[in-house]
Order: C-alpha cells, then structure tokens, then sequence
C-alpha cells in the first residue's frame, strides 16, 4: 500500500500548503554549525528565544505549528515577514506570556502534565470566546481528544482480527511481500489547482516525492537514515524528529504485514462512521510516540482513515487521512485517493498511474548537494 504520500502531509505539505517550515527556517537561519556535543537548542539554533529555551532546536517548527492550529494563523499574525526574530508586533509578546501562563497552569496543577494547551481555550480563533456559545442544534457537538481512549462497551473485533482481514482485503500477505518497489504518477488538488507528483519507494525505507509546481520540484525525501525537504528558491532543510517518526513509519511499504510488530499496542476502541462507512477503530501505539487511530471499513476490511498526532513542545499537531479509489496493482489493492486535512487547510491527491517491482537505483534517494553561496564582487573604492 503506498501510505508514504502520507509525509507529503506530515513531512512536506507545511512548506507547499500551510506557509510552515521553509518560512521559519529561511527568517531564522542557524547561527552556527551542530555544536561537537550533540544537537542545538532552540536559543543555539534561532535567534531571539525568550520563552522556549532548553529544548531540542528541532521543535520550534512543530512549536508554532501547534499555534497556528490552534489559533487559526499563519506567521505574520506574530511575526514580521523577513525577520521573525524582531519583536515589533504585540501578538508575539502576548503570545509570549500566554505559553508561560499555560506552562505555570500544568506545572501548578496538574503535576506538570500537559493537560491544558492553547487550543484549550483558543479552539481556532485568536481571541477565546468568553461567553457559552449557544448551539443551532439541539445538542452540543461532541469534542475529539487524542488520548486516554476507552473501549466502549459494544462487542467489538479484536485488533488481530482486523488487521488480518486488511491484509486478506488488500490481497493476501504472500503479495504484499512481493512488493520491492513502487513508482506513482497523479497530481494534488490544492485549492483547486492541480499540481503533479511522482512517487519513488523502494523497500525496505527508501522513498521520494516531487511535486512538479510553477517554480520547480517541492521535495521530501527520506533514505531510511535522514530526511529531509526542500522548495524551490530555499536550500533544503533536515527533517524534525516528529517528521523522522512519520517518515519511518511511511517508509514500509510492508505496513499492513509489519503492523503487528511495529506498534507496541493494538486495541480495539471504539465503532465509528467515516461516511457512510461503519468502522472500527484501532488506537496503535508505538515507543515514545503519541498513539494513533486506523479506522478500518466493516465490510471491505480496508484502512479507510488514519488520524495521527506529531509531538511539539506545546501540545499534539493532528494530520487525518482518508484512502479510497483502491485498486488492484499487481495483486495488491493501494489506495488512488487520499483526501489529507489538519486544522488549517485539507487537500486531496488522486493518483493516476501505479507501478511496482520497477528498478530503482539507490541514487534517486540521495541528497544533493547544497548549492554555494554566491561570493558578491569585490567593491572598489
């Protein structure tokens, strides 16, 4: 199945869709190269640090993405175009104080657990409603956590049980392992615009996507040791560690035969409608990573949906995918269509053409060299 298109979302959409990550790194660049002793802070590796100090320098992106989502804004709600370390605008100073009181709030309370975030109050707008919204319908919608699942008491599958009817309904674990590699070709539907991709996956890790824009290849790329994204006009960027971690896991394209030893826990929690689809969902988690859902169809076995969370210092960034149009290549079923949204923005890419057990050389995934910087002419006098 080629879930890697998934990173596209979790690793690369930030650069093409939602203005996150070549933004930052481009306003804010390094100060020095990685210290002998181990990787940078966030005050080492960015300029102008008040508040999240200490922390790997990797997490300020994943950081003000959480923000973002959680105040539905982009950058320049904060910061000045061009030179995000200023401190003219008072939304950043604001913003500042807020992250402080909100730490205090966990530390005070709740043994420094983080159970109170800025989406806890923001919930997608810049100002928190103070006032108790009255409801249209005759109830209150219902509130999605990410953590803490507990099974309901309707008498569900067991976790093996679907896991084995998804691998039977893609076609069998004898053809899933047949698969070494896989070469696509569609396009993504952003906003309505049309924008080419191709998809390079080789087995067991290796995977690459471009997409083809107006002004060259927006590329995210893993090699089963590093990864890393690049857009046109900005020097390519290593991928964060939650970016790694989704990387790893996209990378397989065994995923449905490696399912059960690549999560630590698989259970059974809950019977949900995706459309019009029954589904039940199987929370999977794995060491050191926040769990995620696979919501699998009653009928058809198939993985229908996939909500995932990313860690960031202030709280979980959700990314929800949904697979359909699934046809059979070579005797394996892999979804055409993945319709992928977070907080701030959805889009859907449609593959068109599919093949596998294609060669592939190696080179294809290696990182090319960062291009050097041009050396300005000498000025005279």
């Amino acid at each position: 199945m080629d879930r890697q298109l998934v990173s596209e979302v979790l690793l690369g959409a930030a650069f093409m869709v939602f203005g996150f990550g070549a933004a930052v790194v481009s306003a804010q660049s390094p100060r020095s190269p990685e210290p002998a002793s181990g990787p940078r802070t966030t005050e080492q590796a960015y300029k102008n640090i008040q508040v999240l100090k200490g922390r790997p320098g990797d997490q300020l992106i994943p950081a003000m993405q959480f923000l973002s989502n959680s105040l539905g804004v982009e950058c320049d709600y904060c910061h000045v175009p061009g030179a995000f370390e200023k401190d003219d605008k008072k939304p950043k100073q604001i913003a500042r104080k807020m992250i402080q009181m909100m730490m205090a709030i966990n530390q005070e309370n709740f043994d420094n657990r983080r159970e109170v975030t800025c989406n806890s109050c923001h919930r997608g707008v810049p100002k928190p409603v103070a006032i108790p919204v009255i409801s249209e319908g005759s109830s209150r919608p219902p509130v999605a956590e990410a953590a803490n699942d507990t099974p309901n008491s309707l008498k569900l599958p067991s976790a093996d049980q679907l896991i084995d009817n998804y691998i039977q309904a893609l076609g069998g674990a004898s053809a899933i392992q047949k698969v070494s590699t896989r070469v696509a070709q569609g396009s993504a539907n952003v906003g309505g615009r049309q924008t080419p991709i191709d998809i390079f996956e080789k087995n067991p890790d290796k995977r690459i996507s471009l997409m083809h824009s107006g002004n060259g290849d927006i590329v995210t790329a893993y090699n089963g040791q590093a990864g890393w994204l690049a857009t046109p006009g900005r020097p390519s960027r290593d991928m964060n560690s939650s970016e790694i971690e989704a990387a790893k896991l996209d990378a397989d394209l065994h995923f449905a035969t490696d399912m059960k030893a690549m999560f630590a826990e698989l259970r059974v929690v809950d019977e949900e409608k995706v459309g019009d689809q029954t589904t039940y969902v199987v929370s999977a988690a794995r060491q050191g990573q926040p769990p995620m859902k696979l919501y699998f169809d009653g009928q058809s076995g198939l993985l229908v949906r996939e909500l995932r969370y990313a860690e960031s210092p202030l709280g979980l960034n959700p990314t929800e995918i949904d697979y359909a149009d699934y046809r059979a290549v070579d005797g394996v079923k892999t979804p055409f269509r993945w319709t992928i949204a977070r907080p701030n923005g959805r889009f859907t890419i449609q593959l068109e053409q599919v093949k596998q057990n294609v060669p592939i050389d190696d080179v294809k995934f290696a990182r090319p060299p960062t291009p050097a910087l041009a050396t300005p002419p000498d000025r005279k006098p």
